[in-house]
């Protein structure tokens, strides 16, 4: 084998509950992660050059070791010693800085691509400990499908799949980092919270309807504040007949959960006479098995 070509899955958080913040900076979460059809592809080949190459169709995006695929990309040569070069070619479709996992998931498909690739001796749950050195979300992005996360994201408990429908993702013309949606937060002035087990009921029950309807993220208090477009967005998905809409992570994209894809893709139509977004995309949840 001299070449992999793997499919990077981006995510979305039905829910969303922040803790506390903890002594180390970080965050304890409860949340529920939902791996989506919208892909980033993943291309890796080897290369008598002994170097890590990263090529994307983005050309601002960072090809060096600010990189998370070049990070791991590094890691791995270096701890297994891995002789021949490393070239990956990263086509990003999955919007950037977005609260949908894009750099997460990248990285974690570029480890389960190099282990294959060069036949590195990693089990699964080396490779999940490989990946939590490169982000909270990293294991969710190598495991897939649906799961409660807790800790800092990285204690998942697999759920039932999410129940059919089309996910509209709509990314607005603006961008948020995880650290300025996290520094910013106000854990007294949250007012609503996620009912997780209420969701993971419906979840049992293959209940499109109330699982949308008890969606919840805490961030959007912080979010929609900076940019009152984010609530626009869920406000007009809901016109336009979503089930339940809401922000994804940290932001800014937002998503909405319809019945059916004619429905989900006039609620498209309508959001881009609207706002004229360059991101949006109708999906559907993906599950494992």
């Amino acid at each position: 084998m001299e070449n992999v070509k793997l499919y990077a899955r981006a995510k979305i958080n039905p829910a969303l509950n922040v803790i506390e913040k903890l002594d180390n900076g970080y965050h304890s979460l409860d949340m529920i992660m939902q791996s989506l059809n919208l892909c980033d592809t993943i291309y890796i080949e080897k290369t008598l050059t002994n170097k890590i190459e990263i090529y994307s169709n983005i050309s601002w995006l960072a090809k060096d070791k600010k990189n998370l695929v070049y990070q791991c990309a590094d890691y791995l040569k270096r701890q297994y010693d891995i002789k021949h070069g490393i070239r990956i070619n990263l086509t990003k479709k999955i919007p950037i800085s977005a609260g949908l996992a894009g750099g997460s998931t990248d990285c974690a498909t570029t480890l389960i691509g190099l282990r294959s690739l060069f036949r590195l001796p990693i089990n699964n749950e080396e490779l999940l400990e490989i990946g939590k050195n490169f982000g909270a979300d990293v294991p969710f992005c190598i495991k897939r499908g649906t799961y409660l996360a807790r800790g800092i994201g990285e204690k998942l408990t697999p759920l039932p799949s999410f129940p059919y429908c089309y996910i509209l993702v709509a990314k607005p013309q603006v961008s948020l980092s995880t650290s300025y949606v996290f520094e910013n937060l106000d854990l007294s002035k949250v007012q609503r919270r996620p009912d997780i087990e209420k969701i993971i009921y419906y979840l049992k029950k293959q209940d499109l309807e109330n699982v949308s309807s008890n969606l919840c993220n805490v961030l959007e208090i912080v979010s929609i504040k900076k940019y009152p477009i984010i609530k626009d967005i869920k406000d007009d998905m809901i016109v336009n007949g979503a089930l339940g809409s809401l922000m994804s992570g940290s932001g800014s994209s937002v998503f909405g959960i319809f019945k059916n894809k004619a429905m989900a893709v006039n609620a498209r139509n309508k959001l881009y006479q609207k706002y004229k977004l360059k991101e949006l995309f109708v999906t559907i949840p993906f599950n494992m098995g």
